[in-house]
C-alpha cells in the first residue's frame, strides 16, 4: 500500500538545510516514527522482515523528497529546502500495512532528518492513500527514487549495474522472484520473465550512506523512465516494495 506524506518544514526548529546524502537520516526518521509508535513493527521492519535463503527482504521503499525550490551547496555538501512544504512517498508491502495503522503512525508527527552538521524538522500535515496498481502488460513508470543492481566481482567488491547492462533485465526479474519466495513461502510458479525498455538516458546517482563517517559506503543507482512487462504477480511486488536492492534505503521506488 502507497502513500503520499505532505511534510511542513519548521525552519524555526532547526533550520532549512539537510546533507546532500539524507537518505539513511531519512530512513533512520521513519523508523523511529515506526518505534515510537509500534515498536513491535519497527523491529520487525529492522531486524526480520522476511527471510528467505538466509536473506532478509525488508518490504517497504520511499522515494526521494519532493522539493519544488532548493539550493545545494556542492562544497559543503548541503541541500537547502527554500520550499515550507515538501512531499515524500513511502509504500510498504506487509499485511499489517492497512490504511488505519499508517495514517494512525504518522499523522501530525514530527520527523527530523539531520547529520552532525545541520537538519531539519518536518511536520506530517496529510497523508493520501495512492490508488492500487492497474495491471496491465507492458506498463510506463519513472524512477521515484535510483534503482540500484549490484554483482559482487572476482576480487569481491561489488559491481552497479548500469541499466544497458546485459545482466540488469536478469538482476531486476532475480530480487522480484526471491521477493516472491520470501513473502509465500514458495518459488513463482508461472512464466518468469522481465522485459525493460529504456526511454530516456539514465542518469547515475551515487548516494552516500552514513557520509563523513567511519562507516560510509557508497551505493550507485539509477534514475530513468522506463517500460516493463512482468507477470502480474511480480509487478505488484516491484510497484509496493521497489525494483532492485536496497528498497528499504530509499532505493527503486517506482511510480
Amino acid at each position: 500500500m502507497r502513500f503520499k506524506l505532505t511534510l511542513q518544514l519548521q525552519p524555526e526548529v532547526m533550520g532549512r538545510e539537510i546533507p546532500i546524502n539524507y537518505q539513511f537520516p531519512l530512513q533512520a526518521a521513519i523508523y523511529k516514527t515506526l518505534a515510537n509508535s509500534d515498536a513491535e513493527f519497527a523491529t520487525w521492519l529492522h531486524e526480520n522482515g522476511y527471510q528467505q535463503d538466509g536473506k532478509r527482504f525488508k518490504l517497504f521503499t520511499f522515494s526521494n523528497l519532493i522539493v519544488p525550490h532548493y539550493g545545494i551547496d556542492k562544497e559543503r555538501e548541503r541541500l537547502e529546502i527554500k520550499s515550507d512544504y515538501i512531499t515524500l512517498f513511502i509504500s510498504f508491502l506487509p499485511e499489517k500495512s492497512t490504511q488505519k495503522f499508517i495514517q494512525g503512525i504518522f499523522n501530525n508527527r514530527s520527523l527530523q532528518i539531520a547529520d552532525h552538521l545541520s537538519g531539519v524538522q518536518l511536520v506530517v500535515r496529510e497523508i493520501q492513500v495512492m490508488s492500487p496498481l492497474d495491471y496491465k502488460p507492458d506498463i510506463a513508470f519513472r524512477t521515484l527514487s535510483p534503482i540500484c543492481i549490484s554483482l559482487r566481482n572476482e576480487r569481491g567488491h561489488m559491481d552497479y549495474l548500469a541499466p544497458n547492462d546485459s545482466r540488469y533485465e536478469l538482476g531486476l526479474l532475480t530480487g522480484l522472484l526471491a521477493r516472491y519466495n520470501a513473502i509465500h513461502g514458495e518459488p513463482f510458479s508461472g512464466d518468469s520473465y522481465c522485459h525493460l525498455q529504456i526511454l530516456n538516458e539514465p542518469k547515475s546517482s551515487l548516494v552516500r550512506i552514513k557520509a563523513g563517517t567511519p562507516n560510509e559506503t557508497r551505493v550507485r543507482g539509477y534514475r530513468y523512465q522506463f517500460k516493463i512487462d512482468l507477470p502480474e504477480e511480480l509487478m505488484q511486488i516491484a510497484y509496493e516494495s521497489g525494483l532492485g536492492e536496497k528498497g528499504s534505503m530509499g532505493f527503486g521506488m517506482i511510480g
